[in-house]
């Protein structure tokens, strides 16, 4: 149990607490856009596939996230410049940026393509899609979404130790509500629509990340955020509508 000297350590301060509790939170909401896709891909696979590919696609990003904690000294360098095109610098870090964007960009637009097209092939969709293709495109995509959390958390937290818990635990909370969520994404047709959109712009804002340009974030969950909310009332309302009462 020597290993948890360094943790139990860390966290014997009120500083090391808030940087748990903040890391913590901060995982959880740089989480929303992978799991996001985690709940897209898996369902497409068989019903009694798709839980389990949640907490396996979930256990990835986690694992990705501490391997990256360990690799520090990669990541580092990461950010220094590979070559430069028009005065512009390009690192490691943008070129996973600009490829994992257009990969976002192209899997959203072929998933939002299926959905106005092929509205009755769903069956023939999760039979064509295999377990093992599902768990390399959210290991793919892990890389990606894990980068920018695990830069943002050494930035914020001193200890190591700290930066794994916290992973952990916000994987821990993603994996309780994975299937809720993915059960109200995969129920409603247009709200599934709109998890696409909000793919879609993810892999925008990274691929124009990846050249430096950057957006605030918070405009594109601020966006989707009420437009989901406007989704959830109209649901609400068309239930209402369907079972009035007497």
């Amino acid at each position: 149990m020597e290993f948890l000297h360094p943790l139990l350590g860390a966290l014997s301060t009120i500083h090391g607490v808030v940087s748990l509790i903040t890391l913590t939170l901060l995982e959880i909401i740089l989480g929303i856009d992978n799991i996001i896709f985690i709940m897209v891909v898996v369902y497409k696979l068989p019903k009694h596939q798709q839980n389990k590919a949640r907490v396996l696609g979930l256990g990835l990003a986690m694992l990705t996230r501490i391997m990256l904690l360990g690799s520090l000294f990669f990541i580092s360098h990461l950010q220094k410049p590979l070559f430069v095109v028009a005065s512009m610098s390009f690192s490691g870090r943008d070129m996973v940026l600009l490829l994992g964007g257009t990969f976002l960009v192209i899997k959203a637009l072929l998933e939002l393509k299926e959905q106005v097209s092929l509205k009755d092939s769903k069956t023939e969709t999760r039979s064509k899609k295999s377990f093992l293709l599902t768990l390399i495109e959210i290991m793919l995509i892990d890389i990606v979404f894990s980068l920018d959390s695990v830069i943002t958390a050494i930035g914020i937290a001193k200890h190591l130790e700290i930066m794994a818990l916290a992973i952990i635990l916000a994987v821990v909370v993603m994996m309780f509500f994975s299937q809720m969520i993915g059960d109200f994404i995969e129920k409603h047709y247009r709200v599934k629509t709109l998890a696409f959109v909000f793919l879609l712009f993810v892999g925008m804002s990274l691929f124009l990340e990846g050249l430096h340009l950057h957006i605030n974030k918070n405009y594109l969950y601020i966006g989707i955020g009420f437009a989901l909310l406007v989704e959830c009332l109209n649901i609400f309302i068309e239930k209402t509508l369907q079972n009035p009462k007497n």
